[in-house]
């Protein structure tokens, strides 16, 4: 059993993600760290098969709307995307 109280039901419908920086450092009032993090979302969405209907980047944290396209799973992008830059 995960240690998270949220789980992905369907692996391929839209769902809301919030991801946040440790300590809610404010790290993305650079340019260059919101481009990482473009050009990584730019990624996935043609090689993870990542559908994003709307994104948002705060100072501290993301936003994201989306799903993942049939043979890719929600959880393979999270887990891949968080691998990179946790």
């Amino acid at each position: 059993m995960s240690r998270d109280k949220y789980f992905i039901q369907d692996q391929n419908s839209t769902y809301f993600l919030t991801l946040t920086v440790v300590d809610w450092v404010d790290i993305f009032t650079r340019v260059n760290y919101k481009d990482i993090i473009v050009d990584s979302l730019n990624f996935c969405c043609s090689s993870k098969g990542l559908h994003l209907n709307a994104w948002v980047i705060m100072s501290n944290h993301l936003h994201l709307v989306g799903r993942c396209e049939h043979p890719h799973l929600m959880s393979h992008f999270l887990r891949d995307f968080k691998k990179i830059y946790s």
